[in-house]
């Protein structure tokens, strides 16, 4: 029989309340203290971050306040940065390339709950899909991410986007509901990126 965790991971619906899982969220919530507390770049912040993200390839900058859910559920590539305020929800895997970049206020949320009142309110049932973000890719200010959604290598979201669908590499996508709105070309210089920001 699976525990908890195992479920919640396998993106099966889980008991969140479960004793293994709230004792993970609580420990985390302490290192998320001492993150958000320690200036950037001190020995505490770094000691913070080693500690909150341990499956980071290389290392990361996270600009306080930050908030996960585990911490541990979240890969992270090399030359990572994630502006002031973003929010990862990593109740299942949120894999994150090489040099991506996340304004302010992104969230990011692999955790989702059921439609029918009975499996959410009365029964505390959730479920959560994985997010993968490749590399090179640029997340605009305030963008949601919503569970088992992919973001293709070299692509910039514009700000305020709610990605609810895959996006492809190579792109410029925005709006609420996310969609492509040109292709990138990375053999030239742009500096149209006013549009977004």
């Amino acid at each position: 029989m699976k525990t908890e965790k195992e479920k919640m991971l396998a993106g099966e619906p889980y008991m969140a309340w479960d004793k293994e899982l709230f004792a993970e969220r609580a420990q985390c919530r302490k290192t998320l203290q001492k993150l958000n507390n320690a200036l950037p770049n001190s020995d505490d912040w770094k000691e913070a971050i080693k500690t909150l993200l341990p499956n980071a390839r290389s290392e990361v900058y996270l600009e306080p306040p930050f908030r996960c859910d585990y911490g541990s559920n979240i890969i992270v590539g090399a030359n990572f940065y994630a502006n002031f305020n973003c929010v990862v929800l990593d109740v299942n895997t949120v894999e994150i390339g090489d040099n991506v970049m996340f304004a302010p206020n992104v969230q990011v949320y692999t955790a989702s709950h059921p439609l029918d009142v009975k499996g959410r309110v009365e029964e505390g049932i959730e479920f959560g899909l994985p997010i993968k973000i490749g590399n090179n890719v640029w997340i605009g200010g305030g963008v949601i991410i919503c569970p088992g959604v992919t973001i293709g290598d070299n692509s910039v979201i514009g700000a305020g986007a709610v990605v609810i669908k895959d996006i492809p590499a190579n792109v410029v996508a925005a709006g609420n509901p996310c969609r492509v709105i040109k292709a990138i070309d990375n053999s030239v210089v742009s500096k149209d990126s006013n549009l977004l920001w």
